[in-house]
């Protein structure tokens, strides 16, 4: 190439365009040239100059510009390529040249125009003169020049003949047309050109000559840089090499020089920027824009490059936008257009909307081109429709189109994907042989491709040979796609022998053949052979993926080769540009944890952002090694350094604590997020990790919250997660909701058959009691054509016992014995289920011999079960039963089966065979279980054997088993009820301390047994301790702070727990506010219980006689007995009928009147009301009520709040205070026969002599203690039933309406001079030896007569009173306060009756001369131990001996 060393001395400009080499027109715009054969310079020469015929004016000095001469032959006017943009300028003759009138002139230019078109016309044979030329240019030999043509100027040209003799020669050499330029400037022919600098630069341009194309643009600019078309066609170069940067660099400096772009240099910037880099979103609307506000129109020719470079990127959305705006600015689309589309609509799988494109530019009146054929064609290959492929085909033919080497490449590739690789193999030999198609070298590769992907490497490589004998060079994809199928056959040594030979070839690896090898090579272990390939590749300015620099990193690690591994770090840092994030995710994978953590910590250090899989993906290769600590450490790091990655890290958290299953702390950490339900950007593996967990351990609730925030997060449920859902839902009790995951799983297309899940499902609509539902699911899965299996017909048979549907349950029993699968032990057992939960066990021992009778073996676990329902319906004689009978069978007793029996023993109180049991387990060798031990615990405190109770304690803890809480629990209730709460306290400290949380229930019973005990500050201080734990505390506590309150009469303390009763969002009730009332009334404040009832009338409750009974009872304990009555009639009034509560308020008071007229008047007004038992009885004649006064019990039994009790107590007392002591003997029978007292509220048996008088009021419980004497009386005198050797009355310690049994039971015997002493161990207790009651009742003057009667007239004053709590005789009241006065404590009872005796005086003197000699004692006690210890050493030395 001739260029000169001036030519090439200019600096080049630093700019970048691209463009479009398809864009081409057949008409261009020719430059202002001139049609003389003059020198001269474009930059200096004037439009007078060089067109002197025109007679232009002279806007500049031309003096140093000569005149232009004629050509010696016309000019025909020609037009240029779209390359350039100049408009076509009419050359007119010599003889029109100098006219000055301006009427010559104006002619003369009229006949410029016309002149022009003559030319037009003339210059017909511009090509042959340009063909001529070129083909001389091209047929010269290597060693000739250009200039040795030129110089001869075989032909008249002109500057536009030259400018197409450039491109003509450009198109076969960018050399020879470049020695065309420069031979034009060297002899300055036409030169500077802006339309032959354009031309130059397009050939340098299509050739990929930027340096060259941009020194000429650079040396050319500062004459005809101003010239739109010069820089186009350089933006051009740029566009070619997808430069953007450079294009538009160079579209601001055209705009700098007052250049105006035109619409050609905004579609090859428009094409730069396609070229540069992907589609972004809107990128095309950005583009169409930019073109807008430069105040231009896109044309075809935008839309067309817009719409391709869509194709190429197979972006559909980009390219349906710009189609839009193309019809919606009414810009006509061409078939280049419609072909774009086509192309488009194929490569994203959317041939439907292909053809439909296709049918309208026919309707349109487009012709579809060969182009348009191949694109429908390839949408529907790449849909695999054959038949479409074939009827493109044949209209393809029928339109004069036959298969070109695109038409059978797209066919052979279909096939080749669908891997119908014969019929691929065949259409090659068709293209071959019969279509006269040469193959090229895309259809060898496909072809190589697709038999290497088919393990067809054999056949693969002799299509190579086969390309290379017939002279097509291999590409580098034909290559690498042999390279690949090796590789996936495992043949290494080929692999390489092909690399190989291309490498020979002078093909360059590109970076998927490095690749492929690098990865053969690793796969083999061939590292050393590996790491060399590895520099040619970083050589050649190719990078390996991340799983390539895994496996490197591996591969040298296993080698010991940490060198190498810092290289590689350097070389994915310098080289790829990986960031530390990025080289410590490859390092994991590598298996280089430490320079792994150390690369994540500079990339946090250094500002890097954390991504989701990056950390997880490090985490999770800890995980797999064990290295949890080290995880744990790292997120440590990540928290402190990382703040703008918590979320991340949180979620990073949660996956740890789920791999090492500390499911709490991963709990935990998912709640601490104060937006809790917002983990809506959280990755799919942290909830799936995390429900996985929950479901492990149990957390059923928290595992369906993680469910709905993953799908409210948008991420779509894996199979595992449904199914682990399905469990979840089962086990929460939402059956419907777990057959709706199924059903949605189903549709997603997750198949499960007959799966677990479905017998999870079925299972939990039984436990619902929802049988058809689970009927409905098998149903569905046989309609599905799913055989259900044994699990299935199990689980069915499940349901239906659970409903109790045995009847059911024995038909799927049947159906499986006829057609399968044969039931199994666990199906016998859930038909013997069926009939436990229908109740019907009965018909257990018949099932079970049908079922031996069908050959069926009856397991253990089936007897188990048989077992098992006999005892929950408490059956213990069948129990027992079938427990000796498992003996018998020789099956041994496991320890639930002990278990089982005990529980059962002990729920029915049968102490006996509880304890035998628990002995007979010990004899066998089974340890006592605590569960056992706490049976027996709960039974010895229901049947108050309080000192077994303590012994079964003491062997818990000596056996060494740690009691629980359902131990303390039950130890505690156990004090209480013993009247010891101090003790039931004591324990719950300790079981406190020992880390045990007392239930609700033991706070109560301990709150209740210290209110009994008048424990007031300990019951306050508990309830206080509750509140302070923040305790949500239900009704019945406050109710029994209300009874403590009332007990204690503070109503102040009543109306404070009201008041945070109500604080704490709970609604008092009648109840609650009666016993308000009751706490006035205790207190001696009706007035306050008044008010509180006319409050309740004011509220929209609905009142009961409760609130009315408190305010009447409370004027009446207050002796307001006129205010009570007043009461009781506005209730009448108010159209509430008074019953059983009305009825014991009046009686209540009437006992405890002193005056009998009192005492009638209070009688009267039940009288009155309609109720006159008491007043009738009180009247005479009270064995005639008898009936009445039965059928008044039976009447108020059925009603509860202890109806009844409350009113026979009530009875009782008002008959014994006015001495009716018959008519309460038989009262007090009748209650006995309706169960109103118990049957042995005393007992004279065999050596079970014995009474329990609580829940008796004072009057009951002197009734009964007279008749229980009368009994043991006639016992000893008899000499049979045979005493006991004590006898114990038990009294109990609680009050009843005011009276102390205790107080008043021991006035009464004390009275009597009784044996019966208090028991020491335990209060409430009365005891006597049964000898010394026996010689008393025979003995004593008070037992001469212990029949009860009626007095003739009823006396006119109470013969009874009630003194701090005892319920006493009214003659012995005096005696009493007198004896307790004086001598205080507690006084036997023989010495409180001979005292009570004697007459006032003489009982002074005696408990005068009595509290001296108990001095004198004293005092001599005192003086004779104080001798001992003077003479205590010499004593004991007086019994030694001397040795």
């Amino acid at each position: 190439m001739a260029v000169s060393a001036g030519a090439l001395a200019f600096p080049a400009l630093s700019v970048r365009a691209t463009f479009n080499p398809e864009i081409r027109d057949e008409h261009g715009n020719i430059s202002s040239t001139t049609s003389s054969t003059q020198k001269f310079t474009y930059s200096r020469a004037s439009p007078a100059v060089r067109w002197p015929h025109l007679n232009l004016r002279e806007t500049y000095d031309s003096r140093a510009s000569t005149p232009s001469q004629p050509l010696s032959s016309p000019v025909s006017p020609i037009a240029d390529t779209p390359d350039s943009g100049d408009v076509v300028d009419s050359i007119g003759s010599v003889e029109q040249q100098k006219t000055k009138d301006e009427t010559a002139v104006a002619s003369r230019r009229r006949r410029v125009k016309k002149m022009n078109k003559v030319a037009l016309i003339k210059a017909k044979d511009w090509r042959e003169r340009v063909k001529f030329l070129t083909d001389k240019i091209l047929s010269l030999k290597p060693n000739q020049f250009v200039a040795d043509i030129l110089d001869a100027r075989p032909v008249q040209m002109t500057p536009t003949d030259y400018c197409f003799v450039v491109k003509s020669v450009g198109q076969e050499s960018w050399q020879r047309a470049l020695e065309v330029f420069e031979w034009l400037n060297l002899r300055h022919w036409h030169s500077p050109n802006a339309r032959m600098v354009a031309a130059i630069l397009g050939v340098l341009g299509r050739w990929n000559q930027e340096s060259l194309a941009v020194e000429i643009f650079t040396r050319a600019e500062p004459t005809v840089g101003d010239r739109v078309q010069v820089y186009n066609a350089m933006m051009g170069v740029y566009s070619r090499s997808g430069k953007f940067s450079k294009a538009q660099e160079l579209l601001d400096a055209m705009r700098q020089r007052g250049c105006v772009p035109d619409l050609i240099s905004f579609n090859t910037l428009i094409n730069a920027r396609l070229k540069s880099g992907g589609l972004t979103p809107n990128l095309v609307v950005e583009l169409l824009d930019m073109v807008r506000n430069s105040g231009l129109r896109p044309d075809a020719i935008t839309y067309n490059t817009l719409l391709s470079a869509c194709s190429r990127d197979s972006n559909l959305e980009g390219a349906v936008k710009v189609f839009e705006d193309m019809e919606a600015h009414r810009c006509q689309p061409d078939l280049w257009t419609y072909n774009a589309m086509i192309s488009v609509y194929g490569r994203c799988g959317l041939a439907t909307e292909a053809e439909r494109l296709f049918t309208e530019l026919e309707l349109k009146g487009f012709f579809p081109d060969a182009v348009t054929y191949n694109s429908l064609l390839y949408a529907f290959a790449r849909e695999r429709n054959t038949e479409k492929v074939k009827e493109v085909y044949q209209q393809m033919q029928k339109m004069g189109f036959g298969k070109d080497e695109m038409t059978y490449n797209t066919i052979i590739h279909m096939y080749g994907k669908q891997g119908q690789l014969d019929l691929a193999l065949q259409l090659y030999k068709d293209m071959k042989g019969l279509s006269g198609r040469n193959p090229d070298a895309i259809t060898y590769t496909v072809l190589i491709d697709s038999l290497g992907k088919a393990n067809r490497s054999v056949e693969a490589a002799a299509l190579m040979s086969e390309m290379l004998d017939v002279g097509i060079k291999p590409t580098l994809q034909t290559y690498s796609a042999l390279i690949c199928g090796y590789a996936k056959a495992g043949k290494r040594e080929e692999a390489e022998d092909t690399f190989s030979c291309m490498l020979r070839s002078g093909t360059k690896p590109d970076n998927l053949a490095y690749s492929v090898m690098l990865d053969v090579l690793l796969r083999g272990n061939e590292t050393r052979k590996a790491w060399v390939l590895y520099r040619d590749m970083i050589y050649d300015g190719h990078t390996p993926s991340h799983s390539l620099y895994e496996l490197m990193i591996l591969g040298l690690m296993k080698e010991n080769r940490s060198d190498d591994v810092q290289k590689i770090i350097r070389d994915m840092e310098e080289l790829c540009g990986m960031n530390p994030l990025e080289i410590s995710s490859v390092l994991v994978k590598g298996e280089c944890f430490d320079l792994a953590a150390r690369q994540l910590k500079v990339a946090i250090t250094n500002g890097y952002e954390l991504e989701n899989d990056t950390l997880l993906s490090i985490l999770g290769s800890y995980s797999s090694s064990g290295r949890h600590s080290e995880a744990f450490e790292l997120l440590e790091f990540l928290k402190e350094h990382a703040s703008g990655s918590k979320r991340l890290i949180n979620e990073a958290l949660i996956v740890l604590h789920c791999k090492v299953n500390n499911i709490g702390a991963a709990l935990d950490e998912y709640l601490a997020d104060p937006c809790v339900h917002g983990w809506c950007f959280g990755g799919s593996t942290m909830y799936e990790t995390l429900l996985h967990c929950c479901v492990a351990n149990e957390h059923y609730a928290e595992a369906s919250q993680v469910f709905s925030d993953l799908r409210l997060s948008g991420c779509e449920p894996s199979e595992s997660v449904c199914k682990s859902m399905v469990v979840v839902y089962c086990k929460l009790g939402f059956p419907e909701t777990a057959h709706q995951v199924v059903n949605q799983a189903e549709t997603k297309g997750f198949q499960f058959a007959c799966s677990p899940m479905y017998t999870d499902i079925i299972e939990a609509y039984g436990k619902l009691k929802l049988w058809q539902k689970a009927e409905s699911v098998v149903g569905n899965l046989r309609q599905s054509g799913r055989t259900p299996d044994l699990k299935t017909w199990n689980s069915l048979m499940s349901a239906y016992a659970e409903c109790g549907c045995y009847e059911r349950a024995r038909a799927i029993f049947n159906t499986m014995m006829r057609d399968g699968p044969s039931p199994t032990v666990e199906s016998i057992n859930i038909l013997l289920h069926a009939l436990c939960v229908d109740g019907r066990l009965e018909e257990l021992y018949v099932v079970v011999e049908e079922l031996q009778d069908m050959g069926f073996k009856i397991s253990k676990s089936s007897i188990l079960l048989m077992l098992d329902a006999f005892a929950r319906a408490g059956n213990i004689f069948e129990v027992k039963k079938i427990y000796s009978s498992m003996k018998a069978a020789g099956y041994l007793p496991t320890i639930r089966l002990y278990r089982m029996i005990i529980e059962l023993l002990c729920k029915g109180k049968r102490v006996r065979d509880a304890e035998i049991m628990v002995s007979e387990m010990e004899e066998a060798n089974f340890k006592v279980e605590l569960a056992i031990w706490n049976s027996m615990l709960k039974m010895y405190t229901v049947i108050e054997d309080y000192k077994k109770t303590v012994q079964v304690y003491q062997r818990i803890k000596e056996s060494g088993l740690e009691p629980d809480e359902t131990t303390y629990n039950t130890l505690i209730i156990m004090y209480c009820r013993d009247r010891r709460p101090e003790e039931g306290y004591s324990l719950m400290q300790q079981m406190r301390n020992l880390g045990l949380d007392p239930k609700l229930d033991t706070y109560k019973s301990l709150i209740s047994a210290f209110g009994k005990q008048k424990c007031l500050e300990q019951a306050e201080q508990l309830f206080e301790e509750l509140l302070s734990k923040g305790l949500k505390l239900d009704r019945s506590f406050y109710h029994t702070m209300m009874k403590i309150s009332r007990d204690s009469g503070s109503d102040s303390k009543a109306e404070k727990l009201l008041q945070m009763m109500k604080n704490a969002g709970i609604e008092p009730t009648l109840a609650t506010m009666h016993l308000l009332m009751v706490s006035y009334s205790s207190s001696g404040n009706p007035q306050e219980a008044e008010k509180v009832l006319s409050n309740l009338k004011d509220t929209e409750v609905e009142l009961t006689t409760l609130p009315y009974s408190s305010v009447i009872d409370a004027y009446l304990r207050s002796k307001d007995y006129n205010s009570g009555i007043e009461r009781l009639m506005e209730m009448k009034k108010e159209g509430l009928e008074p019953d059983h509560r009305i009825w014991t308020c009046f009686v209540r008071a009437a006992s405890f009147s002193k005056e009998k007229s009192e005492v009638m008047l209070l009688l009267k007004a039940l009288q009155d009301i309609g109720f006159d038992i008491p007043i009738r009885l009180l009247a005479g004649r009270p064995e005639l009520l008898v009936s009445e006064v039965d059928g008044c019990f039976e009447k108020l039994k059925s009603i509860e709040d202890n109806a009844a009790l409350n009113f026979a107590n009530a009875l009782l007392n008002l008959l014994w205070a006015f001495e009716l002591r018959a008519t309460a003997s038989w009262v007090f029978q009748l209650a006995i026969k309706r169960g109103i007292f118990s049957l042995d509220v005393f007992r004279v048996a065999d050596k079970d002599w014995g009474a329990d008088f609580r829940r008796l009021s004072g009057g009951a419980a002197l009734v009964a203690l007279t008749l229980w004497l009368d009994h043991m009386q006639d016992a000893s005198l008899e000499g049979y039933p045979e005493s006991p050797k004590s006898v114990v009355l038990i009294t109990g310690t609680a009050e009843y309406n005011g009276i102390s049994l205790d107080k008043t039971l021991k006035a009464c015997l004390w009275e009597m001079g009784s044996p019966f002493l208090p028991c020491k161990t335990r209060t409430g207790l009365l005891v006597a030896k049964a000898h010394s009651l026996r010689m008393w009742l025979k003995d004593s003057p008070f037992c001469f007569d212990l029949e009860l009667k009626d007095s003739v007239s009823l006396p006119e004053s109470n013969s009874m009173d009630l003194i701090d709590g005892c319920f006493i005789r009214r003659g012995l009241v005096p005696a009493f306060n007198h004896i307790k006065e004086r001598l205080g404590g507690f006084v036997s009872p023989k010495k409180f009756s001979r005292l009570a005796l004697l007459p006032d005086e003489m009982r002074e003197r005696v408990i005068k001369t009595d509290i001296e000699g108990h001095r004198q004692k004293l005092e001599k006690m005192k003086n004779k131990n104080k001798g001992n210890e003077t003479n205590g050493v010499n004593t004991r030395r007086k019994f030694v001996r001397s040795k």
